[in-house]
């Protein structure tokens, strides 16, 4: 039998500790083509690199697993593997494990996701998973365990491939967590300010960004937020069709501006 081919990528880089776990994750169920920013591109989003040329390093190259690095964006890393490097379009793309969480409105910033939805617009089926915790020592565990299981049943039944899976895991141990749940994406904002610093070598000023997550409906049912603070493992299908199909009934009035 054939082993599905499996492309990977991330907004962390290539030596990201999620990436490492989700090679992990992976390797019993297919043969990996992994392509990952050089560097962290957090937050990136669907941005693609225009103004200067991209740069790829082969970093290891075996029967089932091959890994580059690309000074690009992770939207770039899926581009390249999938119009230069790849023999053909690979049956599923993965984009993560993401150091923090990518539930509600913080999947318009995410590379990770930027990386899976460009994918799905390539007609790949793609998920992208993270793990709701930031630390440098976070357990991927239970994210190799439940991840695979998610990943071998959704490669056995398939997936439509004009989504993308946006899934996140919250940071419980293995048996702590409670099961999956089928979420839309919650409402809320980042209440973000940048903060004034000084640089200690030249004495310029620069700003730095920090801010928090406002939640805009805490107890609301069905929700990617509310799923996680209860313990399950939150799946939201994304789209990338960003039209807002409940207004165009009632902006038809501006047809009329020019009559």
């Amino acid at each position: 039998m054939v082993k599905p081919l499996i492309l990977l990528s991330n907004d962390d880089g290539v030596s990201a500790s999620g990436l490492k776990a989700l090679i992990t994750m992976l390797s019993p169920l297919g043969d990996l083509f992994v392509i990952a920013p050089d560097k962290s591109r957090s937050g990136a989003s669907h941005s693609l690199t225009v103004s200067d040329t991209v740069k790829v390093a082969k970093i290891k190259e075996s029967e089932n697993l091959s890994i580059y690095s690309c000074s690009g964006t992770p939207a770039d890393c899926v581009k390249l593997a999938t119009s230069c490097l790849l023999p053909h379009l690979p049956d599923l793309m993965i984009s993560g494990i993401n150091h923090g969480s990518n539930s509600s409105v913080s999947v318009i910033y995410s590379g990770t996701m930027g990386a899976a939805i460009e994918a799905s617009m390539l007609g790949i089926p793609a998920i992208g998973f993270s793990l709701c915790d930031h630390s440098l020592d976070a357990d991927f565990s239970a994210s190799i365990k439940y991840g695979r299981i998610i990943v071998e049943k959704l490669l056995n039944i398939g997936m439509p491939n004009n989504i993308s899976l946006n899934i996140n895991i919250p940071p419980l141990p293995q048996d702590k967590i409670k099961g999956i749940k089928i979420c839309r994406q919650n409402k809320g904002m980042w209440d973000e300010n940048f903060e004034k610093e000084t640089d200690p070598l030249t004495g310029e000023e620069t700003y730095r960004l920090s801010g928090y997550y406002l939640n805009e409906e805490p107890e609301a049912e069905g929700t990617d937020e509310t799923a996680l603070k209860n313990g399950y493992i939150s799946v939201v299908p994304v789209h990338f069709d960003l039209t807002a199909y409940s207004n165009m009934e009632q902006m038809k009035y501006m047809e009329t501006f020019f009559n």
